[in-house]
């Protein structure tokens, strides 16, 4: 018979975790504004995450019902200030919608291409502070190095660069300018000598003509880097059912596999914009994914939008001959006082973040009796309790980052 003797140097402990409650934000690099994440973890895993909305709130909507429609429209470019021009375009063509207005195809042609182009500047900075959120810096750079050319032709068509008040009632504020002084960041990428005048039009597709490359650039820096696959790829999984029950729109939808955008999709009003236009939705699953990747997850929601900066490039080279041979002039008028119909109107366009919604109620007076704005990062962000339940706490933000919110469009 064997004696067995304790080791007294062993000491076994009954080791056991207590949830805590954990804050992300108000104010943190990885909410993409002022936003708190409440999450409740048990060591290093989340089982709930409530989000608290409302630092950013001012009353957006009630102004508006205080304002005439073109007084409104600046308005409009703070709720996601990095689309303000989708923003613009949307409350217009409600406002059209209303009183039963026709646009001229040249305002037509100018509006696709200045929407697109702020949908490529959208999802350069959704590119950028991705990879920032996931430790990379240098995909911030370029992101940003590209966006401020876009910005500078902004900025010669109407006199702003963020929050631009362009796309009004009617068409757009000015017709683009014949000419234009070649962007700094654009001379230096293509050789040409500051400060000299060319075509406007020439050199947004010099730029384009730049851009697309670099894409690709992209795809090897973060797409197709196996420490960003680790991070995103089978993480923040978005079922189809899920995305489609809790109203999600956007790349978040079409990052788990439904085919829906509102550029063919929605009213007639919006989808004549793009008649004639040639282009392509994408759509998860990619047969170019990492086998890795599961439909709904963080790496699909990227990679759609990577995908749609393509199809913008696409969508901006075929609205410049179009714009070029439309004819009419670049905006119908309309008087600052004129007294909307007593009649509602509701309108959703496909922003960069997804479906934005004007609900405007006409009395015949010259101010809306009410407005309201149907946010769609509002109901993207509504999804990160589920998605995030289960999951480690360094990879919150890499969950949340992939739904690319705004909280100007949130807290209205």
């Amino acid at each position: 018979m064997s004696l067995v003797i304790e080791d007294p140097r062993v000491v076994e402990f009954d080791v056991q975790t207590d949830e805590m409650l954990v804050n992300m934000g108000p104010q943190h690099p990885s909410t993409h504004g002022v936003l708190r994440l409440l999450l409740r973890t048990d060591g290093e895993i989340v089982h709930e995450c409530t989000p608290h909305i409302g630092y950013l709130h001012r009353c957006a909507e009630k102004i508006g019902e205080n304002l005439s429609p073109p007084q409104y429209i600046p308005y409009t470019d703070r709720m996601d200030y990095l689309a303000a021009m989708n923003m613009n375009l949307g409350f217009a063509l409600a406002i059209e919608k209303m009183i039963g207005m026709n646009v001229p195809d040249k305002a037509v042609h100018l509006r696709v291409l200045i929407a697109e182009l702020s949908r490529i500047s959208s999802h350069l900075v959704g590119m950028g502070a991705y990879g920032l959120d996931l430790g990379t810096f240098s995909p911030f750079l370029y992101a940003f190095r590209e966006r401020e050319i876009i910005l500078d032709f902004f900025e010669e068509a109407c006199g702003a660069r963020l929050t631009c008040s362009y796309l009004t009632i009617g068409g757009a504020t000015h017709d683009l300018p014949e000419e234009i002084e070649i962007p700094d960041g654009l001379a230096s990428l293509t050789g040409k000598k500051p400060g000299e005048r060319y075509p406007f039009l020439d050199v947004l597709e010099m730029f384009l003509q730049w851009l697309e490359p670099r894409i690709w650039e992209y795809h090897t820096l973060l797409t197709r880097n196996a420490i960003f696959i680790k991070r995103t790829a089978g993480l923040g999984i978005l079922s189809r059912e899920m995305a489609i029950s809790y109203g999600c729109t956007g790349p978040v939808l079409r990052g788990s596999g439904v085919d829906f955008d509102l550029r063919r999709d929605g009213e007639k009003i919006y989808t004549r914009m793009y008649e004639g236009y040639e282009y392509e939705i994408p759509v998860a699953p990619f047969a170019e994914a990492p086998r890795e990747v599961i439909v709904g997850d963080n790496w699909c929601r990227f990679y759609v939008r990577m995908m749609e900066v393509v199809q913008s490039i696409r969508l901006v080279r075929q609205a410049v001959p179009k714009y070029k041979a439309a004819a009419g002039t670049y905006r119908e008028g309309f008087k600052m006082n004129t007294k909307l119909p007593r009649d509602e109107v509701y309108l959703e366009t496909e922003c960069p973040r997804g479906q934005m919604g004007f609900y405007i109620v006409g009395n015949g007076e010259g101010n809306p009796l009410r407005l309201r704005a149907k946010s769609s990062c509002f109901c993207n962000l509504s999804v990160s309790d589920r998605i995030c339940e289960g999951v480690p706490l360094a990879d919150i933000p890499a969950i949340v980052g992939s739904l690319d919110i705004v909280m100007g469009e949130i807290d209205r």
